[in-house]
């Protein structure tokens, strides 16, 4: 299988320096694609937890929206209610 993929890899390469080829070189190296697929793949979690940093993101950020919106919405109940700010 990775003797395939070095096969492709190498004829793509051909292929680009010939001026064959109109896509353009690949970011990343397919050998390392595909080991973090492997990677990806074999975690058993949520498609949205499985970066190193898909918590922070998914979780942390949202929890600290949603915190600080529930504390400005009691806040200002609690000020509608003791007429702290009115404006005469």
């Amino acid at each position: 299988m990775m003797e395939l993929v070095m096969l492709e890899y190498a004829n793509l390469r051909k292929r680009e320096k010939l001026g064959l080829s109109m896509s353009e070189a690949p970011f990343r190296p397919r050998e390392k694609l595909i080991e973090y697929q492997k990677y990806l793949q074999n975690i058993h979690k949520h498609t949205y937890l499985k970066g190193p940093y898909d918590k922070i993101t998914s979780v942390a950020i949202p929890a600290a929206l949603a915190a600080s919106s529930l504390f400005l919405i009691g806040q200002g109940i609690y000020n509608m209610s003791h007429g702290i700010g009115k404006k005469e």
